[in-house]
């Protein structure tokens, strides 16, 4: 769990100290400074991604639903960057954390010679590696 927040954690300890230094000299710059790396943080942090379930009962789940799962860890931009793409439609898919599911760690392994290439994107049971957005989009079953 501390692993997912070391990346958001640093990006607020750093902003805080760049700030401090530049608030002496230019208050407004100081100020800005201090919301990019608070805005920075939030964005590499587990909170803009849906709630993340365990690697077995999101195959479970797939498999009653027809939904893709999608294998991500924070800090990954390929991983931000499909989550942003997909917007809305985002929370229409099973997201597992690799770094909270040790399973879901070792099913990326598997598929991807031993590395843990995220977004790694489960569609009926095929793997795709950091697959495009739309492609994702146009996976997802009707919704109901």
């Amino acid at each position: 769990m501390t692993r997912a927040w070391t990346l958001p954690m640093s990006f607020l300890l750093c902003g805080s100290v760049v700030a401090g230094l530049i608030l002496r000299e230019n208050p407004e710059g100081g100020v800005a400074t201090l919301l990019l790396f608070v805005l920075l943080a939030g964005a590499h942090s587990p909170l803009v991604f849906p709630r993340s379930i365990g690697a077995e009962e999101a195959r479970r789940r797939s498999a009653l639903d027809g939904r893709p799962v999608v294998f991500w860890r924070p800090g990954c931009k390929y991983c931000l960057r499909l989550r942003a793409r997909l917007g809305r439609d985002a929370h229409r898919l099973h997201w597992v954390d690799i770094w909270r599911d040790p399973a879901g760690a070792a099913t990326v392994r598997a598929v991807n010679d031993g590395d843990e290439t995220v977004p790694t994107v489960f569609v009926a049971g095929r793997p795709h590696v950091n697959p495009e957005p739309a492609w994702v989009r146009s996976q997802l079953p009707p919704p109901e």
